[in-house]
């Protein structure tokens, strides 16, 4: 049986664990959302400045009520540390049942960018969307021209469907890509991978 912490099964990858964000993470998620380089590739949903509170605010009011439900919100954390720091979330990955235009989110702190982790840490959500959540397909969405996020998407299958308007934090991004994954094309890379 797998652990579950916060309505949520925890994964382990070679690199990291993952496990439900929980109020408790609010200083590092902070720590390393707050900053215009991950703030920047977002949605201009997403305030910036961002607000004195406002991470602690956000696990309160939209992530622990929806947890489990129709919102999943894995935070990243590196196994390997020296035993004296304490467990710090250095990102997250977010999924959830209504199509906006897509399903998945995620964010990583700067300094871990360039890594693969989070190629690593996509792959058991989709795992658990498509296994145990009962998805058929997955929608996704990142900036054109957030190169990261793309190549996420490329190295898990992902199709490129098409670009749309849309409005980011970082104005010089005036478009959106929209890719689709399905559980058939999801286990296809998954075997070849393998």
């Amino acid at each position: 049986m797998r652990t579950v912490v916060n309505s949520l099964p925890v994964f382990e990858t070679e690199r990291l664990m993952m496990r439900g964000v929980t109020l408790a993470d609010a200083p590092a998620y902070a720590r390393h959302f707050v900053d215009y380089a991950v703030v920047s590739e977002l949605a201009a949903t997403v305030p910036w400045p961002y607000p004195e509170g406002g991470v602690a605010d956000y696990i309160t009011t939209q992530i622990l009520p929806h947890q489990g439900k129709d919102k999943w919100v894995w935070g990243l954390f590196l196994k390997d540390k020296p035993d004296d720091l304490p467990e710090e979330l250095i990102g997250t990955v977010d999924l959830w049942r209504a199509c906006t235009p897509e399903n998945r989110g995620f964010w990583l702190g700067r300094k871990f960018w360039g890594k693969g982790l989070m190629t690593e840490a996509v792959t058991p959500v989709m795992d658990y969307a498509f296994d145990h959540l009962g998805f058929e397909k997955l929608f996704f969405s990142n900036a054109l021209g957030n190169e990261r996020s793309r190549r996420v998407k490329e190295k898990t299958g992902a199709r490129l469907l098409y670009n749309a308007p849309k409005a980011f934090v970082n104005p010089a991004y005036t478009q959106h890509e929209i890719w689709e994954l399905t559980k058939e094309e999801w286990r296809t890379h998954r075997a070849q991978k393998a």
